[in-house]
């Protein structure tokens, strides 16, 4: 998938002429100039005109072989984000399809949400609901994530850090549930870079020094194979698989292990054609080399949920040396590569071989977000059960007829009961597992079999259930039953717990409940009015803590700010300092105010020539931060903020403590050569503090006195000049 250079709008019709047809071809170039015109004034971070990121999201788009629809989506996905267009102007111009496609990609930008943590787990939800509705939605929005991965090196490091761990815990594992291998891996090796550099760089100089002897012995190993395989009559591909970084990285960290400790660097892939020749190959291969106890795995017989199959052992090479082989038909490797959008070649219905159920069938798994997203109403909530069903580690085991239920690692019985039928769920008494009575929360294993105990007197669910359970679908049918079953006694516990949750913040609930205050929480959470809400508090659906906490924002906001002016006048009318002595203390002047305790603020350490904010703090004066200080970023902060410079007087005698970071390959004399430059610049160290890891990576912590920004910049300059050293950074506390 990876593409050394970029797509241009003919390379996009070339491919696309291959299995569209001439008027798709006139739809998607009529959806390529109307994104050119629309993004005509824009350019991208790295300089570049706006119109090359669609461009490079549809080519990603025109690999996949989507239709003519994803591909114009590609194409128009961000003109209603970040241009003048509407989503009804699109409607028009195009058809409801694409429309709807665009919306399930675009962001929320017209409401305010606290923090960029809300906004972002909104978006997310926005983005899995529109997903559920139609599987298109996700592959531009992955199309998309994956040129901006390709392209992250232009932002600032923070901004990379930030976008590459989302890319890790929401993106790359969705792309691995939906089976498109080519794309979660370059999303997981990309984000390794920029979260963890210096172990990736590390991993990529490793992999190259024996690349030369591992492809000599892969080639060894297929020449063997292939003779073996024509004896028997089997055509058969072969080629060594690639093993990705950031499998090797995850396998070093969680089993503890060295690089030269994974024997899967070594691996074998074989396309056959036909199921019968999978099993015919894998024989020779344990006839010939003695496979490893327990590296088998029959993925054709039991396919994983994102429709992947395949044969997979490890066995002795002809050296000794472990060897993966990987044994699969050519549907079947496509699939693996592609997931769900290589059906696109199959989706005519017609069941694909291997008894699996039809492509529409496999997407149930994301057809139920749609049921329980409506009774999950906080976003953060909902992102995390996410999490939960589509990306842990999944558990296979069996009903007692031998059908195969897929579950999250950690699933109880009452799981499994809810994944079979909600009538199930909730009559429930009981669980045999593997013919033993076990307990409702026993955690499942794979192979287990399980016959859920019901009961028709069965007085249905219990409270407990819900913190038990591990699967959305589970709780959300719980917490259903709940809201049927006793909604007025739910609507009058409601109620109270929210009313004794506001006089806990010292506050009259007549004042609370208004209308203005009730209509913000409706919409925040999607309620429908009073009733719902309170019915939603009753079965636990949300804390009253939450919905008490969402009513009192504006008034808590309004006396904090009150307490605030009130204290800053008191201390301006007592003269806590006189003005000179605040001068001499930080050198940073309040304009309009004399007497005001002013101090620099330790988690930020800003020095002379650093662009300063004033923070007006509760009893503490003003706390001066580097402007850039994530401390003072959110809107709260913003509103208590006050103007300050650097006083005119000369500072070049006054030391300011600066906080560094070094990163360097660890080897002897180090520490000395880094103190060593520090002195050479006749600056003051007060505090040095170095380790190293297990993969000879040093970190040398060392908090030194400077004068103002231009020397600081000439010490981190002379730090850089020492062998070995990856970075110099500025760190915050």
């Amino acid at each position: 998938m990876a593409k050394d250079e970029n797509y241009t709008i003919e390379d996009i019709v070339h491919i696309a002429s291959e299995y569209l047809t001439e008027d798709d071809i006139a739809f998607i170039n009529r959806a390529y100039e109307y994104a050119k015109e629309s993004h005509k004034e824009q350019f991208r971070k790295s300089g570049e005109p706006y119109i090359i990121h669609p461009i490079q999201v549809a080519g990603i788009l025109v690999d996949l072989e989507t239709d003519a629809e994803t591909i114009a989506g590609g194409f128009l996905h961000d003109v209603v984000e970040d241009t003048n267009v509407t989503l009804d102007e699109l409607e028009k111009e195009f058809n409801h399809e694409v429309a709807m496609l665009v919306d399930g990609v675009t962001k929320l930008g017209k409401i305010k949400y606290k923090s960029k943590q809300d906004l972002q787990a909104e978006n997310h939800r926005k983005m899995f609901v529109a997903m559920a509705k139609d599987i298109r939605v996700i592959l531009i929005k992955l199309a998309d994530r994956l040129h901006n991965m390709r392209t992250l090196k232009h932002l600032p490091p923070e901004k990379q850090r930030m976008k590459a761990n989302e890319t890790i815990e929401i993106f790359a594992p969705l792309a691995h549930r939906l089976g498109i291998s080519t794309i979660k891996w370059e999303l997981e090796d990309t984000a390794l870079r920029y979260l963890n550099p210096q172990q990736y760089y590390r991993i990529v100089h490793l992999m190259k020094q024996k690349r030369e002897e591992r492809e000599n012995y892969i080639q060894e190993v297929i020449e063997e194979l292939s003779e073996q395989l024509k004896e028997v009559n089997i055509d058969a591909e072969m080629s060594g698989r690639p093993k990705h970084l950031y499998s090797i990285y995850q396998k070093m960290m969680k089993q503890n292990k060295q690089f030269n400790e994974i024997y899967d660097l070594l691996a074998v892939r074989i396309i056959v054609n036909s199921i019968k020749d999978c099993y015919a190959a894998l024989g020779i291969i344990h006839t010939n080399w003695k496979p490893m106890p327990g590296r088998f795995k029959d993925y054709i017989a039991m396919p994983k949920q994102n429709l992947y199959q395949s044969l997979h052992t490890t066995v002795i090479g002809p050296k000794g040396d472990p060897l993966e082989v990987q044994i699969r038909t050519k549907e079947m490797h496509d699939i693996a590569e592609y997931g769900i959008a290589a059906h696109w070649a199959y989706k005519e219905g017609k069941q694909v071989k291997g008894g699996r159920k039809t492509f529409e069938e496999k997407l149930t798994l994301f057809r139920e977000i749609l049921e329980w997203q409506s009774d999950t109403h906080d976003a953060e909530e909902f992102i995390e059960s996410l999490k939960v069903d589509l990306f842990s580690d999944m558990v296979y085991v069996f009903t007692p007829k031998g059908d195969v239920i897929e579950l999250p690692s950690g699933s109880v019985p009452l799981d499994f009961a809810y994944k079979i039928h909600t009538e199930i769920g909730n009559k429930t008494v009981g669980a045999k597992i593997n013919g033993k009575m076990e307990p409702l929360d026993y955690k499942l294993k794979n192979g287990d079999i399980i016959e859920v105990m019901t009961s028709k007197h069965s007085y249905g669910p219990s409270q407990d259930w819900l913190k038990i359970t591990q699967t959305s679908q589970a709780k959300s049918k719980i917490k259903q039953f709940f809201k049927k079953q006793r909604k007025e006694e739910n609507v009058i516990k409601g109620k109270e717990a929210v009313e004794r949750e506001i006089r806990a913040l010292n506050l009259n609930p007549k004042d609370v409940l208004t209308a203005e205050n009730l209509q913000r929480v409706f919409e925040r959470f999607n309620f429908i009015n009073e009733e719902d809400m309170y019915a939603a508090v009753g079965y636990q659906g949300i804390t009253a803590a939450l919905i008490a906490t969402r009513l009192t924002e504006k008034i808590r906001e309004a006396k904090q700010k009150e307490q605030d002016l009130q204290q800053t006048l008191h201390e301006v009318k007592s003269g806590v300092r006189d003005r000179k002595a605040h001068k001499k203390d930080s050198g940073v002047r309040v304009e309009g105010v004399d007497n005001l305790l002013v101090r620099l603020a330790k988690c930020c350490n800003p020095v002379p020539g650093d662009e300063i904010v004033g923070y007006i703090t509760k009893g503490r004066g003003v706390s001066v931060h580097r402007s850039d200080c994530p401390n003072v970023q959110t809107q709260e902060a913003k509103q208590r903020f006050l103007h300050v410079e650097w006083g005119n007087e000369e500072t070049v005698d006054k030391q300011y403590h600066v906080d560094l970071e070094v990163s360097a390959y660890d080897r002897r004399g180090l520490l000395n050569e880094v103190l060593q430059a520090v002195n050479e610049m006749k600056t003051n160290i007060t505090h040095v503090n170095g380790k190293s890891d297990r993969n000879k990576m040093a970190i040398i912590q060392i908090t030194i006195l400077i004068h103002n920004t231009h020397h600081l910049r000439k010490v981190v300059e002379r730090i850089k000049q020492i062998k070995d050293v990856y970075s110099v950074t500025r760190t915050l506390h």
